[in-house]
């Protein structure tokens, strides 16, 4: 990589940026609500080499969504909330620095907090052939101003064997576990996924089509359950269904560059952008067995030296749970790149994209409307017997979540 930087290139800078074309100090654009604004608009071939950005009013980093198209396509083929992009979910706020994204909160007491000012960065290479078109969509109902620099460059003739990005966001609301009434890692949860159910069943990060290379991607929990969420081993299809898969992870924590469990920091490849026991709204809930922990976690794995690459087809997921058991809130964030520009999925609507909130007392506040579940996962004959099993041997929990139930 820093060898890079010795050689004598060719190539023209450019920069789209917010800045006041009047000479005056006002360096920001409003971004009405409901409307959306293109930011750059670039001629090929050419990159998106760096990006800076800040929402200093109407800010909400859900509402606010980054669409990008190459080339003249009919579709989008990045289409991702904001703060997502950049590694923080549930709208949260904290400082954090990776090879690719980096955030900086603009005063310290905003650390952790929902919805505050950031600058944000991204170093991520953006090549195209034809034409560049960056907007920011306001899903909002209030205006938004936004500050912003789009740096690139333009060539002659395009690179060889370059991919186009892609970026596409995902949300279970909750995730449609069978057994969120069971603790992860007593035996009850541990029954076998594998083969077709944990192709069916497991937390989807990316199904799509063509040629290119997946590099990563960020994860958001809102763990309503309390006990640890991941568990979940990472399992990565290349060119279509087999089993075992190309690439079977052991847990969560590991997928993210961690072991027993997350830690609060972020390095170049992986980490915590945003770390549980840090998020701004959590409760500790006391069963007679164990004390469990219910927040926010976002955490990103970067595959910056070993893409998988496919040829025809990829499929990227991770249990939620082991064996898929847990029911809390799971979004995701894919990266890769792809021979030729690929829609992406369209975005849920803004109610169902927004943060589930605790009230003053920590109790989840559950909105139907913002619910948002694509799979319920079918019991089998071991799911039953397990369920049966953890009610017979804990009746007190079976009381205390029919308490918990009555208050949301």
């Amino acid at each position: 990589m820093l060898d890079e930087l010795t050689k004598i290139k060719g190539g023209k800078p450019g920069r789209f940026s917010s800045w006041n074309t009047t000479g005056g100090n006002d360096d920001a654009w409003w971004i009405p609500a409901g409307k959306s604004v293109v930011l750059a608009d670039i001629t090929g071939p050419g990159k998106i080499a760096h990006m800076w950005m800040h929402l200093s009013h109407g800010t909400d980093y859900r509402a606010a969504m980054l669409k990008f198209t190459w080339d003249d396509a009919d579709y989008p083929s990045i289409y991702c909330p904001l703060g997502d992009f950049f590694g923080l979910g549930n709208n949260i706020v904290h400082s954090y620095e990776s090879m690719l994204f980096s955030v900086t909160a603009t005063k310290e007491q905003f650390e952790n907090k929902m919805n505050k000012h950031a600058s944000l960065q991204s170093y991520i290479q953006m090549p195209f052939n034809k034409r560049a078109v960056v907007e920011l969509v306001n899903d909002s109902a209030v205006d938004m101003r936004f500050f912003f620099y789009i740096d690139y460059e333009t060539y002659k003739t395009a690179p060889e064997s370059t991919g186009y990005l892609h970026c596409e966001w995902r949300r279970e609301n909750p995730f449609g576990g069978w057994a969120d009434e069971i603790i992860v890692n007593t035996p009850e949860a541990n029954i076998a996924n594998k083969e077709r159910e944990a192709w069916d069943n497991n937390y989807l990060i990316l199904e799509t089509k063509g040629r290119g290379h997946y590099i990563g991607c960020n994860m958001s929990i809102t763990n309503f359950q309390g006990s640890w969420w991941g568990e979940g081993d990472d399992m990565i299809w290349v060119d279509g269904y087999k089993w075992p898969p190309d690439l079977h992870g052991t847990g969560s924590e590991e997928y993210f560059g961690h072991a027993q469990g997350m830690q609060k920091h972020g390095y170049l490849r992986h980490g915590s952008s945003v770390f549980e026991q840090d998020s701004p709204t959590q409760r500790m809930r006391v069963l007679p067995w164990q004390a469990m922990r219910s927040g926010y976690q976002s955490s990103y794995s970067f595959h910056i030296e070993n893409p998988v690459r496919f040829n025809k087809e990829i499929k990227v997921t991770i249990e939620h749970g082991h064996g898929n058991h847990l029911r809390n809130e799971v979004c995701s964030t894919a990266y890769w790149y792809a021979e030729e520009p690929t829609k992406v999925l369209d975005p849920l609507p803004l109610e169902k994209r927004m943060p589930v909130l605790q009230d003053n007392n920590g109790n989840w506040i559950i909105d139907e409307k913002a619910k948002h579940t694509s799979r319920e996962i079918p019991l089998n004959d071991e799911m039953k017997k397990m369920k049966k099993q953890w009610a017979d041997n804990h009746p007190e929990e079976q009381t205390q979540n029919a308490e918990e139930e009555n208050l949301m």
